[in-house]
């Protein structure tokens, strides 16, 4: 047990009372030579937010003194939330009164104060652990004696003032970065300095890289990390493959899309006797190129996980490795990860699974149109091309319906909510936005990579070694309360509403509206009842996808918990049980990366949204006037969004309803005209022009046609 355990479960000894640092070390009978390393060891816990010191210089942990840890995440009209380091603990309401100076994505302590409108908790920040804006992009506003910064982020709800001797030269209109110098405070805005000038609003590329600095995502490799890389052999030695079994002779293909540069993970199926099948799962060794705490390793934990942006790859890893050395090219010898899996084809049912180092070959690079043309559409030149695998894709669709089936009747939610994808020219301008459908070819990957992470979780879990697990909590009983009082609208009920809701309920509910008039507006309904699935060192289970055990092992490529995960393996395969110094070591670093790794992964989604969701109001520039038929996909207070047919949405404002005053019932998700009784609702089908759009709000406002 190490040392700062020892001091967390002395805490939460209910016998407890807050005691001194003084005190502290007479309890724990600390020596004179070790009272230095003892203090600073309580100074880093009060600084990561495990202790707490009160204003007598008491320490005590938060959850006995009424506190919460975590982030904040602010609204746009001032209010947040605490988002809990304790997954089992709910989001604390904070009042724009209470957040005393926090911004957004902040490092809080809170104090529960109560509760707000009979459900949230409610609190006010008592403490900022940890800032995490030092740099704000935005829009420069010039004045005679001063500026202003507008934050790009509607989440940071202050403009920055930037005192005249800290513009750094910019216009108005410019786009900058500004560094923070003094943060916000009870009526004052923050300050800041002008670091760096982007270019002019509109300008080529100048939209990217904003987004690019706002998100504070990574740039090129550093110089040492680049001459590492250059070092890294790329013949594979002798003896490594000589120890690793020797899987070559097994015929095995990657499936991706067609632009796809890095291929992580291979797979290979074989008939065994009694109706049986081997499925093999094979994934790229990184962990073999990037040893743990070197100095590659400590930029792929930092970058945490590869961006992908409209336009561009930010990637985990140098492209030496990404598409090279760790990528699985057909007809090159590489390492590989696998996991053997024997099922029952007749059931689905898993028999049997195996771990272990591998050397593979690939024989075919196929992509998911040419697999579903293969075997959605039976197209015969392409069936001859790869006649020596076409058998093995068809045992693989059977074997991918069989367990597919399974998951589902477990509870598995399934969303099938249409995506688009940007197509742009040389320029970086949109020129389309495509549809991307999903096949038989993608749902046979997902299944094969959701049955490999299954496994890896479940053998580490009984194995009882630290590990990093994919959870996703169940929603909180108030959201499922509010979403069966929204679907008892049209006729819908959750069951066993009262209990602990099994996802078998809603999946059942998803059954039930597939192919009703109402079933797009349930599905997103449902939806975003859901919580945000992260990393997390506890196994809580994964509700979406009804499974007690759930881990990301297979792309390593661009997932640092997926490469650490590896690691972990490797420890087991070839220890069988880890080393006690080695299983401390591991329970002391996991909880930071799974933290850290969340929130990368967050701030990566975001940018890729944003990137995405800039191209697509870039697109509609020029098409003002033109009508479309469109959805009604979301509501809110001022107004609702409608989805086009190109998938992208538009803002209809509750000022441009003009035809009656429409009240908006949250409750039931409608707009109802108060005089006419006109009722409009989510899902419903309505008829649209294009009346702005404006590029730098990075909105689309539409006008209903009567």
């Amino acid at each position: 047990m190490s040392a700062r355990e020892e001091i967390l479960n002395f805490m939460r000894n209910e016998a407890y009372k807050p005691l001194t640092a003084e005190e502290l070390l007479s309890a724990f009978e600390i020596s004179d030579q070790e009272k230095g390393i003892f203090l600073d060891l309580l100074d880093q816990m009060e600084q990561d937010g495990e202790i707490v010191q009160t204003r007598r210089n008491r320490y005590g942990i938060p959850e006995r003194m009424n506190l919460v840890v975590g982030r904040l995440e602010r609204h746009s009209k001032g209010f947040g939330f605490l988002l809990p380091d304790d997954v089992e603990k709910e989001d604390v309401y904070i009042n724009a009164g209470d957040v005393n100076g926090a911004m957004h994505n902040d490092r809080i302590i809170a104090r529960i104060k109560g509760v707000k409108s009979g459900d949230k908790l409610s609190g006010e920040v008592i403490r900022i652990l940890e800032r995490a804006n030092q740099t704000v992009v935005g829009d420069f506003e010039a004045n005679r004696n001063f500026g202003f910064v507008v934050p790009d982020d509607s989440h940071i709800y202050h403009d920055i003032f930037i005192p005249k001797h800290d513009t750094n030269g910019a216009s108005q209109g410019q786009k900058v970065v500004v560094e923070i110098t003094r943060w916000p405070e009870e009526r004052r805005n923050p300050e800041g300095k002008v670091v760096e000038i982007l270019g002019n609003r509109g300008e080529p590329g100048v939209d990217i890289e904003a987004i690019i600095r706002k998100f504070e995502l990574p740039k090129e490799f550093p110089e040492e990390v680049k001459r590492y890389v250059d070092e890294i052999p790329e013949e594979i030695p002798a003896e490594e493959i000589e120890r690793r079994s020797d899987l070559r002779d097994i015929k095995m293909v990657t499936i991706d899309g067609e632009d796809a540069k890095d291929f992580d993970d291979a797979v290979s199926i074989e008939r065994l006797e009694g109706n049986k099948v081997r499925l093999g799962v094979h994934i790229a060794d990184v962990a073999y190129y990037v040893p743990e705490d070197s100095i590659l390793d400590m930029e792929a934990r930092e970058r945490a996980t590869s961006i992908y942006l409209v336009d561009r790859v930010i990637p985990m890893l140098p492209e030496k490795l990404s598409n090279n050395l760790c990528s699985l090219r057909d007809d090159e010898d590489k390492l590989a990860m696998t996991v053997f899996m024997t099922y029952d084809l007749k059931t689905g049912e898993l028999l049997d699974h195996e771990f272990m180092e591998s050397v593979i070959e690939i024989n075919h690079r196929l992509t998911y149109d040419k697999v579903k043309e293969m075997l959605v559409n039976e197209d015969q030149e392409l069936i001859n091309e790869y006649e020596d695998f076409i058998d093995e894709l068809r045992l693989m669709e059977e074997l991918c319906l069989q367990i597919r089936e399974n998951r589902f009747n477990e509870g598995s939610l399934d969303f099938d909510f249409p995506e688009s994808r940007v197509i742009l020219d040389d320029d970086g301008k949109p020129v389309d936005i495509a549809r991307v459908e999903r096949s038989i070819a993608e749902k046979l990957i997902e299944e094969f990579m959701i049955a490999t992470n299954r496994v890896v979780a479940k053998e580490m879990f009984w194995r009882e070694v630290p590990f990093i697990y994919r959870v996703h909590e169940t929603p909180d009983q108030s959201d499922l309360e509010g979403l069966n009082e929204f679907i008892h609208n049209f006729g819908y009920h959750i069951k066993g509403i009262s209990q602990e809701t099994h996802p078998k309920s809603l999946q059942t509910v998803l059954e039930k509206v597939k192919g009703e008039q109402e079933e797009r507006i349930v599905n997103t309904v449902l939806l975003r009842s859901m919580k945000q699935a992260h990393y997390e060192v506890q196994n809580i289970g994964h509700f979406g996808l009804a499974i007690d055990y759930y881990s990301h092992f297979t792309s390593p490529i661009r997932r640092y918990p997926d490469l650490m995960i590896h690691r972990i393996i490797k420890d087991v395969i070839n220890q069988g049980i880890l080393d006690p110094n080695r299983h401390q070591a591991l329970e002391e670093k996991l909880p930071e990366l799974a933290e850290h790794s969340s929130l990368r992964e967050r701030q990566a989604e975001e940018a890729e949204y944003e990137s995405k969701d800039l191209k697509k109001v870039e697109y509609m520039e020029g098409e003002e006037g033109e009508v479309y038929e469109g959805i009604i996909s979301g509501m809110m207070s001022f107004g609702f969004f409608v989805e086009l047919p190109n998938l992208i949405e538009g803002l209809v404002h509750v000022s441009n309803l003009t035809d009656d005053y429409y009240i908006y019932h949250e409750d039931k998700q409608v707009y109802i005209g108060e005089r006419t009784g006109n009722i409009y609702r989510l899902g419903d089908s309505v008829e649209v022009e294009v009346y702005q759009v404006n590029l730098a709000e990075r909105q689309i406002d539409l006008l209903l046609r009567n």
